[in-house]
């Protein structure tokens, strides 16, 4: 009995959180939904084609440094179930024994024995709860380390593919309901199976001929079991792909609370969200049904065996064939046997749950990190790395008195995505920027001005060409190393939930404070000493507690404070009013004067900061020289610059 209420709490308190964990995969009112989440098609098939053994043995090497608890756990539990199997022994003594023979004694000792093997249980599967507990936490912490450890590895395009909110459930919900399925559902596939095993052993051994009574539902009962795995795999999978869809809904209608009011669209937002649940309602209560369905069968077929052996071993007990005790005690194994058949759909039903989150968990863990460089590149890439060396000037080869700078030979991108027919954003790019230079890069909206920024740092792989750092490939550089010599800013500036100084200190490891009051003043960030704690004032979710200028002022600040080597900027004044621009300005020449920078500029103001300036124009580099020189010799450019193609976006 103690081993059933354990069971039974156990097993309704894991229903009751076993929602919930999920992923995105749903529409939005309409059928977007179910494209993006991209990186891993929800539509996969729900699971269909794929085993449950082989995803949770995946497991293993993080159950391993703490397998030694947890494999004596489930032999605490095997034994504690076994002894529930000694109770209907013991009834068959009491019976064909002390009660039979009217012997009073013989009776309390019989309900000794049964007290004491009740509290044995009950002790031992207390003992298996207190094994498990610590060692499991210790595997989700570990488990959801090292998927946001790897998160932060991953490069910026499977983050453009992946919506944040299939990201947080995995983390989450997710590696919750493994931690529940190792606790219980695990555990106990294994306990029941050997109760099973033992318990129908005793009753062949008590009475073969109801024992084999007692069998016949073993074989519908496995196909039945098969049939409902297959099934429920499909559903399971699809109602955590739409669970993660509203939890980037939800997360996507936090951050963006004020263009929901500004617009008025809480009601059509509303309705968006309503249709998502409805779906994941709907899903849901077909799991409910197909779980429904196998339990009560499950639950049928061995009652109905159960009733007949009783009808049988009735009728064999009043012909004098059998004692009323053996009776007695087959009955009781039999009633001991049925929540481990019974629980089985719902075990099943979990770990195919489990094993869902498993599978989407290590779709996340086994996308390539591409954290070592490429010291290898394709032969066509280094004869025209090798070609672009050999045609510099003399003057120009990198030496220890003279770096080179920063330059592009013939690089070349294409998004992942794009069509196939589609040309590629960057067709052969050649740029060079002298060492301690600054260069504006101009040019038309979707030109591609930040994507080619974006290949400095590797924040994009470049899909050919050559990008070197005073004649150092960046793709033989650790990205650690990489990108301690550059810096960046974005035109849409990122705060985190962190104070403003910490915020800017993110810049460089080794910054000071010194260091920190030195970056802020370049980027004309005082009005930080005035908020309520100055530099230790908390600034919010995404920095929304300030303006848009302050935020970009803050992520100025941020590139700056490490005096990088190389500093890449992406429009990084275009929040700001005519005043503050013109003092950030002035402050950011000291800044340029001492670095080797790419400054991606939109407007004449932020052009004049620069040495030269780099027209991008159809994937190449149409035209380099002064502002000047470009206004006199380029139509584009003078377009540009006067305002007729004035980009207010990237």
């Amino acid at each position: 009995m103690a081993a059933t209420g354990e069971r039974l709490g156990e097993a309704e308190s894991e229903r009751d959180t076993e929602r919930g964990g999920g992923d995105r995969g749903a529409e939005r009112g309409d059928d977007r939904g179910a494209e993006r989440g991209a990186g891993r098609d929800t539509g996969r098939g729900g699971g269909r084609g794929r085993s449950a053994t082989r995803s949770l043995a995946r497991l293993w090497p993080y159950l391993r440094p703490v397998g030694g608890r947890f494999f004596t756990a489930a032999g605490v539990a095997v034994v504690a179930s076994c002894l529930g199997l000694v109770i209907p022994l013991v009834l068959k003594w009491l019976v064909d024994g002390p009660v039979a023979d009217r012997d009073p004694g013989g009776v309390w000792l019989g309900g000794a024995l049964l007290l004491a093997l009740g509290i044995g249980e009950a002790g031992l599967f207390g003992v298996r709860r207190w094994l498990v507990a610590r060692p499991l936490a210790f595997v989700e912490a570990t488990m959801r380390a090292d998927l946001y450890r790897h998160l932060q590895r991953l490069p910026v395009s499977f983050h453009d593919r992946w919506a944040s909110g299939q990201l947080l459930s995995r983390a989450t919900t997710d590696l919750m309901l493994l931690r529940m399925f190792l606790a219980f559902p695990l555990t106990f596939l294994v306990v029941n199976g050997v109760t099973v095993l033992v318990g129908f052993a005793i009753l062949l051994a008590q009475e073969w001929t109801l024992g084999l009574i007692l069998l016949l539902p073993a074989v519908p009962l496995v196909i039945l079991c098969s049939v409902f795995e297959t099934r429920y795999a499909v559903v399971a999978r699809s109602v955590q792909d739409q669970t993660g869809d509203l939890t980037t809904v939800v997360e996507e209608g936090v951050l963006g609370i004020r263009i929901v009011k500004g617009f008025g669209r809480h009601r059509s937002q509303a309705r968006a969200f309503k249709a998502l649940t409805e779906r994941v309602r709907s899903t849901e209560l077909h799991k409910a049904r197909l779980l429904a369905m196998i339990w009560a069968l499950i639950m049928t077929l061995p009652e109905l065996a159960i009733g007949a052996a009783l009808v049988l071993g009735t009728m064999r007990v009043a012909d004098g064939e059998l004692s009323a005790g053996t009776l007695v005690a087959f009955l009781s194994t039999a009633l001991t046997l049925r929540w481990p058949v019974e629980s089985l759909g719902f075990l099943l039903a979990m770990s195919q749950d489990a094993a869902t989150a498993t599978d989407r968990f290590f779709e996340v863990m086994d996308e390539p990190a591409a954290e070592h460089p490429t010291v290898e590149q394709p032969k066509a890439e280094q004869s025209r790395a090798e070609q672009s060396t050999a045609e510099r000037p003399k003057g120009e080869q990198p030496t220890a008195e003279q770096p080179d700078g920063l330059r592009f030979a013939g690089v070349e991108f294409r998004y992942a995505d794009a069509p196939p027919d589609a040309p590629p954003v960057l067709a052969g790019v050649d740029l060079h920027i002298r060492s301690g230079e600054t260069m504006a890069l101009v040019g038309a909206t979707g030109s591609g001005k930040t994507t080619l920024t974006a290949l400095v740092p590797r924040l994009h792989e470049a899909t050919g060409g050559r990008i070197t750092l005073d004649g150092r490939d960046i793709t033989t550089l650790p990205r650690e190393e990489l990108r301690g010599l550059v810096a960046v800013a974005f035109e849409e500036p990122t705060l985190f939930s962190a104070t403003a100084g910490e915020n800017v200190l993110m810049g460089a490891a080794d910054a000071e404070r010194a260091d920190l009051a030195r970056a802020l003043e370049v980027a004309q960030a005082d009005f930080v000493h005035a908020l309520p704690q100055g530099t230790d004032t908390q600034v919010g979710e995404q920095g929304l507690s300030l303006s848009g200028g302050q935020r970009q002022r803050l992520a100025l600040a941020r590139a700056v404070v490490g005096r990088p080597r190389f500093l890449i900027l992406d429009d990084p004044l275009s929040a700001l009013d005519v005043h503050t621009e013109a003092l950030v300005e002035a402050a950011l020449r000291q800044v340029l004067a001492t670095t080797t920078a790419l400054v991606v500029a939109h407007r004449p103001s932020t052009v004049l900061l620069a040495d030269r300036v780099a027209l991008l124009s159809g994937g190449r580099i149409a035209a380099v020289g002064t502002h000047h020189q470009l206004l006199c010799d380029s139509a584009e450019y003078r377009s540009l610059m006067s305002g007729d193609e004035r980009e207010e976006h990237r």
